[in-house]
Order: C-alpha cells, then sequence, then structure tokens
C-alpha cells in the first residue's frame, strides 16, 4: 500500500509525504501537479477546505501512488501519545451513568439507569465523600448498586449491593463504630471483581475508533498489577500499546510492549520506606524502570527519599505529581501529569487546599524549566480523555469556576503539544521523517492557525501504520 498525502504543513513548510508498507519513504517540497481526481478517503474537509484526492496516473508517468490525498495546506503530526489512561474503566464508565452530586437528581439518574445482564447499576464520577450504603438505599434500594467516586479509588455499595458480594473480608472495606461495613470500599478493585459476577473483558475496539478520531496513535494503559487475560483484551484497540501494569517477570501480550513497573502509593495506607525501596529495587534487578502513583505531599516525600536510597534508573517516572512543593521540584525523575484536572475539577481543588499550594498543583512549568522529563496525559476515565482538552488546560488552567490555579505554571500550547508527541516522558517530540512509522494526524488548518483554539474539531484524518483510521 501506498499513500501520497500532498501539500501537507510539516514544520512550517508545505510537503508532500509519501508512505509505503506502514512507513514513512520521502519527505519533498511540494510538488506543483494538483491533476487529482476527487475521492472520499478521507472525511470531508469542511467549507472552504480542499477534500481529499484520489491518485491520476497519467500515460506514460511513472505508477502513482494507491492513494492520494489533498491536505490543503493542514498541519500534518506525528501522531498523539496518551502516556498514562485506563482503558478498561474508560470502556466501562461508556456503559455507566453519571452520578450528580446532587442527590436528588442522582436518585431520578438510578431509577432511569438500564441494569446490566446480571441486575447491577453501576454509576461513575461521584464528586462528593458525603454518600455510604445508607444514604445509597435511600436513593436506590431497589437493586445492587456501586457508584465510583471521580478518584477512582473509591466504591460505594447499597445494601442489596453488600449482601451480593459476601463477606466483606477485605481491608479496604470502610467499617462504622460497630464493626458494620458502610458501604465505602476503598483501592479494592480487584478484590470487588472478584466478588461481582463474572463477564467477559469489554470489546475495546469501538473505543479505539473513539481514541483515533481524537488523534491519539499510541496509549499507555495504567492499570496495576494486570492478569494475563485482561492484559490480553488490551491489544484489541489499533494503537501502539503500552502497559505499566505487565508483573515483574511476566512477558506482556503480543501486540504490546511493557512499560515501567506500575506501584501505587495510596494515601489509605503508605507503605513504609524500606518497603518502597524494596520493590523499587525489586523492578529494577529485572530491567524495569518504575511508574509510582503518587497524588499528596506525604507520597511524594516518600518517593523521593525512596528513589535516594534504591538509586534513579532511566525511564523512572511519577504518575500525576498532583502536589510538588517547590523544595522538590529539581528532585524528580520524570512526570506525567494532567492539568485536564483544572479545568475538570479545579474549583474544588482551589476550595480545599490552602491558597499557598495553589502553584504546588499538577505543576508543568516549573518543571519544564528545572530539567524534569515531562509528559501530559488524561488519567481517562477519570480526567478529560481529549488530548486537545489537556493541552488547552496546560495553556489556560483555568477552572470551571472561570479562574486560573497556578497560572505561572502554564504552557504554550506548541510546548503542550510537544507533551503529546513525545515517544517517552520528557524525550524529544516526534517528527514525519523517513523510516518512520506512519502514524500521522491531518489536522484542518496550520499548525499556528489550530493551536489558537486547540480542539478535537481540527482533526481531519488519522493513520496508524500507514492505514486510515478516522
Amino acid at each position: 500500500m501506498t499513500l501520497l498525502l500532498r501539500n501537507a504543513e510539516v514544520d512550517g513548510r508545505r510537503v508532500d509525504v509519501r508512505v509505503r508498507d506502514g512507513r514513512v519513504v520521502a519527505v519533498e517540497a511540494a510538488g506543483p501537479d494538483r491533476s487529482l481526481r476527487p475521492s472520499t478517503s478521507v472525511g470531508p474537509a469542511g467549507p472552504g477546505r480542499a477534500a481529499g484526492s484520489g491518485g491520476a496516473h497519467r500515460p506514460g508517468s511513472p505508477a502513482g501512488p494507491d492513494e492520494v490525498v489533498d491536505c490543503g495546506g493542514g498541519a500534518l503530526l506525528p501522531g498523539l501519545v496518551d502516556h498514562h489512561l485506563h482503558l478498561h474503566a474508560l470502556a466501562a464508565a461508556r456503559r455507566s451513568v453519571r452520578a450528580p452530586a446532587d442527590h436528588a437528581a442522582l436518585a431520578a439518574v438510578l431509577a432511569a439507569a438500564e441494569a446490566d445482564a446480571h441486575g447491577w447499576v453501576r454509576g461513575v464520577g461521584y464528586p462528593g465523600d458525603d454518600l455510604d450504603a445508607a444514604a445509597l438505599d435511600r436513593l436506590h434500594p431497589d437493586r445492587p448498586v456501586r457508584i465510583q467516586h471521580r478518584s477512582g479509588a473509591l466504591w460505594v455499595l447499597n445494601a442489596k449491593a453488600l449482601a451480593a458480594v459476601g463477606p466483606t473480608d477485605h481491608p479496604g472495606v470502610e467499617r462504622g463504630p460497630d464493626g458494620t461495613p458502610t458501604g465505602r470500599v476503598l483501592r479494592a478493585d480487584d478484590w470487588l471483581r472478584s466478588r461481582l459476577p463474572a463477564s467477559a473483558p469489554p470489546d475495546l475496539s469501538a473505543l479505539g475508533a473513539e481514541l483515533a478520531a481524537l488523534g491519539l496513535t499510541a496509549l499507555t494503559d495504567a492499570t496495576p498489577d494486570l492478569e494475563p487475560g485482561a492484559a490480553a483484551s488490551l491489544t484489541a484497540v489499533p494503537q501502539r500499546l503500552t502497559l505499566l501494569g505487565v508483573p515483574l517477570g511476566a512477558e506482556p501480550p503480543a501486540g504490546a510492549v511493557a512499560g515501567p513497573y506500575k506501584i501505587v502509593l495510596a494515601d489509605s495506607g503508605l507503605p513504609t520506606l524500606d518497603e518502597l525501596v524494596g520493590r523499587i529495587r525489586e523492578a529494577h534487578a529485572v530491567g524495569r524502570s518504575v511508574a509510582v502513583h503518587s497524588v499528596t505531599r506525604e507520597s511524594l516525600v516518600l518517593l523521593v527519599v525512596a528513589l535516594r536510597e534504591a538509586g534513579v534508573r532511566t525511564g523512572d517516572r511519577i504518575e500525576h505529581a498532583a502536589v510538588v512543593p517547590a523544595e522538590l521540584v529539581g528532585e524528580l525523575p520524570a512526570v506525567v501529569t494532567q492539568p485536564g484536572f483544572l479545568t475538570d475539577r479545579g474549583d474544588l481543588f482551589r476550595r480545599e487546599t490552602p491558597a499557598a499550594e495553589h502553584g504546588d498543583l499538577y505543576r508543568c512549568a516549573s518543571l519544564v524549566a528545572a530539567g524534569v522529563p515531562l509528559a501530559l496525559s488524561s488519567d481517562a476515565p477519570y480526567g478529560p480523555v481529549d488530548p486537545w482538552e489537556v493541552i488547552a488546560a496546560a495553556t489556560t488552567r483555568t477552572t470551571p469556576d472561570g479562574a486560573a490555579l497556578g497560572p505561572a505554571e502554564r504552557l504554550t500550547a506548541r510546548a503542550a503539544l510537544d507533551r503529546y508527541l513525545a515517544e517517552e516522558p520528557g524525550g524529544p517530540p516526534r517528527r514525519i521523517a523517513p523510516g518512520l512509522p506512519a502514524d500521522l494526524v491531518l489536522l484542518h488548518d496550520p499548525l499556528a492557525e489550530a493551536l489558537r483554539r486547540p480542539t478535537a474539531e481540527q482533526v481531519r484524518a488519522v493513520w496508524i501504520g500507514g492505514e486510515l483510521r478516522t
């Protein structure tokens, strides 16, 4: 299969890009030949924009490409990389109801919700901390219900759900003064999953297409401790796939690579320093760097001290780094963070975090200035999955109530985009060059224009390995 992308903007130049067998084979100055016939090979270009074109082979000329697309001067980018998301949870969220904070509205949502094949109702994204089994029973007592807090760390079950899961013998099950489970279950996803009616992993092909339409051609699933079957099911997405949750000593499934080893520093039960040092050394000893979840000041201090003791291996990284005191900025390895949380729930952060610490939240600019390798990501479904929304959030840091949170940490739109173009956190942004995989995103407009208002509406076509995906 050969493909010619004509009249594209690449690194500020008008060029023709040739693709063969899934790789870029040439990037040449745009030629004058426009003898092309119409084609529907890519989506509509929109009013006033050039449409895709099919190849026109003139008698006596060398055989042309199988497909030709006139890019109309739109920017052609390497595919975007989301360095931290949770595919199974994102697919499950698509099949769940959104749980509003208002209890009357939540009762209405649950009443209208369609149960799964086993009669359960699943809700996600609850923003408050006031829900327990008794409160949930007042809202919806008739069916087993489980609702996930929007942090992803907590589930709340009503009485029918608690009865269905059986003995509550997990340390994450919260109990009242009399020892009775309250319905709140913290960081016990594997335990809870083992108690729920058995179901096959969700089909991720439709989700992969949705993510491709956003310009994402590579993904890192950050779910820890993946079972072999769950890991294999993730490869249904068309994107190039990295898995942080491959257990130490295990091989990744065909179609994926093992990334740094995921370690979760749960605020509800931090490990001792010796335990954390031991886990880091264990990963390093088998040739794996570590990806450590840290969302609080306390966990970050613990991690920094542990890395001093264990040593830092190339590829070690911090997931989230939600709170970074200024005095620790220079001691961090690579950081994968999510400024999209600011536009999603930054008003809550402002109310719940002392004003003196607002600049510590989801740092970006100060990390770059200090030479800390930085990548941006979504943490979907817990944060906005759209990379263009995250890029816009990094440039404005505007919260839902309209104010900026930590404005000194803003990035330029180009700097934010580059953090989605790197192969590894902090690596150089990938470029379109001969020999590289044809993971490509075509925008409607030149890049400078597109970045004035970053939006997924700019994405016109996406190829992964030279294959058109949207």
